[in-house]
């Protein structure tokens, strides 16, 4: 069973942090809240869900942590909540990732229409993610010469031509390529040459001949 979706919030008011826990139980979902950001980056995050960040905080701000968790590769959708809201710094926010900008005091609908946008984003996300690893496992499992064949195909060669630069049969390469396909799932050589091109195979540094 995967993990439920969570709201993490980060605010140094007590009265912010319960009020806005009330507000995403009562809509079903579930919440954690942290005084800090030094408090929030100490527990592990890896569950599905979003991020709602008080912009302005003692020691660490927002900002600095939006910059922080970038900098480690976290990727949980983040909506921020400030009562000083400029135009600099909401640019600032969205350029580093954030999907909402919410300038207090707000509607709770808008904050929850904000909170549903950034769990579907998150969901979405972690999707492709997941496909994203799915895909690079079936690589993984070709053969050093299945995987010389799949360059070869993707690069628009005939199986006479590959077994040229192969110095095999082309009975042979037809073998490799059909298995080839099999266990990378494309019906079709576009279908193969899309997900080549997702996992950007071609920055693959080349194998060593194989017999």
């Amino acid at each position: 069973m995967s993990d439920p979706e969570t709201v993490f919030v980060v605010d140094d008011d007590p009265s912010v942090r319960r009020a806005l826990e009330r507000l995403v139980a009562s809509v079903g979902l579930n919440c954690e809240a942290f005084a800090s950001a030094e408090e929030f980056v100490r527990r592990e995050h890896s569950r599905p869900g979003c991020l709602v960040l008080d912009l302005r905080m003692p020691k660490t701000s927002g900002l600095d942590l939006l910059r922080q968790l970038n900098q480690g590769g976290y990727r949980l959708p983040v909506i921020f909540l400030t009562a000083y809201g400029d135009v600099r710094t909401s640019v600032a926010a969205m350029k580093g990732g954030a999907v909402e900008f919410l300038t207090k005091p707000f509607q709770e609908q808008e904050l929850l229409d904000a909170i549903q946008h950034a769990i579907d984003r998150d969901r979405e996300a972690r999707k492709k993610h997941d496909e994203r690893l799915r895909r690079k496992r079936q690589y993984e499992s070709l053969s050093p010469r299945e995987r010389q064949v799949l360059a070869h195909v993707v690069a628009g060669l005939l199986n006479k031509q590959i077994a040229g630069e192969l110095n095999v049969s082309e009975s042979t390469v037809k073998q490799h390529r059909a298995e080839m396909m099999q266990k990378m799932e494309a019906r079709s050589l576009a279908e193969l040459v899309a997900l080549v091109t997702e996992l950007d195979l071609n920055n693959t540094p080349p194998l060593p001949e194989s017999t």
